[in-house]
């Protein structure tokens, strides 16, 4: 019985929109694209104890991905280069003002609210998200699926060489903890549970 994939290792990196079309035209021609994701998300992690990003190890997320929700946690420490385990529970459609109720009963009322749109691509046995954080800024995404310790450093090195080929620069953990801090400020929400109101979600997202 094979393992299960399931510990993410993952690179990212800025983009221009000129680079995100020129991805665009290699992947389409070399690769096969998978996805187009429109998501909305609540990130609780930074709303917790000891949630700052350079020390937590446990994100906590509420998401909606093309009209179906979920429950998602990643274990380990984010950063630029990161490997972290992922649980993740799907959910009904039409269920997600559900889940943000249910953790509003179990105390999680504050999150981080984001709007993502991204463009996937499988390309030489790697997955490439090129997202659009809505006026505001682009970055990439490229990820592989391990089952276990032995696989991560060549996980690691294989991303790390495809996207060099590709003239992509990668964030450092603290370049990606500082473009977080950005994004908190100037293009994502606060989320908090004491204001909301049912519908909302739907009203606002159609989800």
């Amino acid at each position: 019985m094979s393992k299960q994939k399931n510990i993410e290792v993952e690179v990212r990196g800025p983009i221009s929109k000129k680079k995100l079309l020129e991805l665009e035209k290699i992947f389409r021609k070399s690769g096969r694209f998978k996805t187009l994701k429109e998501r909305v998300l609540i990130d609780y992690s930074t709303f917790l104890p000891n949630g700052n990003m350079r020390e937590r190890t446990k994100d906590i997320r509420l998401r909606i991905t093309n009209g179906i929700p979920e429950i998602i946690v990643k274990l380990g420490k984010a950063g630029g280069l990161e490997t972290r385990k992922e649980l993740s529970v799907l959910v009904g459609k039409g269920e997600f003002e559900t889940l943000v109720q249910i953790f509003g009963a179990l105390g999680l009322v504050k999150g981080a609210l984001c709007v993502r749109k991204s463009r996937v691509y499988d390309y030489r046995g790697v997955e490439f998200a090129l997202v659009e954080v809505p006026n505001h800024s682009y970055y990439f995404e490229a990820e592989k699926l391990v089952s276990d310790e032995e696989d991560l450093k060549k996980a690691e090195k294989d991303l790390k060489n495809i996207c060099q080929e590709l003239n992509l620069s990668l964030f450092s953990d603290e370049e990606f903890y500082n473009y977080i801090e950005i994004l908190n400020k100037e293009a994502n929400e606060v989320f908090d549970f004491d204001n909301y109101r049912e519908g909302y979600f739907k009203n606002r997202f159609g989800v």
